[in-house]
């Protein structure tokens, strides 16, 4: 892989690792205060998941392999961005709280799809 292609890797992980501790954070925040535990769970393990994959990515022993582990970052971030909206809809969280979330994690799917698309086309 190019140079720019560990760059982009490098910053989608610093985002991706800054995401999950603020969904570590709402996570408390919604089964502390607001007593909701089923989606909030779900929130927490995709929002997580995103760097947890990018982890593995960093230690792919092929670029099919890379590529596998950055797309499935990838589906974990379009799912995290299910979470924030149905929990916003439901009364869990405010439309700031929801805004803010959204945005990170769509900042975050759109540096892995460039990621994806890059690799993808290289190969």
């Amino acid at each position: 892989m190019d140079e720019g292609a560990l760059s982009r890797r490098s910053a989608a992980y610093d985002k991706a690792y800054k995401f999950a501790i603020r969904i570590v954070r709402a996570y408390k925040y919604l089964i502390h205060d607001k007593k909701e535990f089923v989606l909030s769970k779900q929130l927490l393990r995709s929002g997580t998941a995103i760097g947890a994959n990018l982890a593995e990515a960093s230690g792919a022993v092929s670029t099919a392999d890379f590529s596998a582990k950055v797309l499935i970052a990838y589906k974990e971030c379009l799912e995290t961005k299910y979470w924030p909206s149905l929990l916003k809809d439901t009364d869990y969280i405010s439309q700031r709280a929801f805004e803010d979330i959204y945005r990170d994690a769509d900042e975050i799917g759109r540096i892995l799809f460039a990621i994806l698309k890059k690799v993808r086309i290289d190969n």
